[in-house]
């Protein structure tokens, strides 16, 4: 199950930030193989006194932070990368303009479902793909 942030700057409106998050959730979803109800995400705002952007970027920029469970491939990061990018241009989100940071952490690191440590519950859904 992973927990993911999206961070962008202000000026969006309501219904570009759910944009936003609705397709880097199913970029996820699609690439990692879950179920459409596993999901966590948030979205930070910020303002342009906030955050200080890599040079060159621009006020589209995205990053996108998300802590997994350790057991992916470089070819299935490689896919989840491709697809979020991918999901954010369909919202007017230059490919320069994105940054994916991925956390993998060991399963048991994960308190799930009532406090249950993750590598001791049936997900549902493989991890090592």
């Amino acid at each position: 199950m992973p927990v993911t942030l999206v961070s962008i700057l202000k000026g969006r409106s309501p219904e570009e930030k759910r944009a936003l998050m609705e397709a880097v959730q199913g970029a996820i979803a699609s690439s990692l193989g879950l179920p459409p109800q596993d999901r966590n995400l948030r979205l930070s705002v910020h303002g342009p006194d906030e955050w200080l952007l890599p040079e060159g970027k621009s006020d589209n920029y995205v990053l996108v932070e998300i802590a997994l469970f350790a057991g992916r491939t470089a070819e299935t990061k490689g896919a989840l990368y491709a697809a979020i990018v991918q999901a954010l241009e369909g919202q007017g989100v230059d490919r320069g303009d994105v940054f994916i940071r991925l956390v993998d952490q060991p399963r048991e690191n994960f308190g799930i479902r009532g406090g249950q440590r993750a590598d001791l519950v049936q997900l549902g859904y493989q991890v090592t793909i």
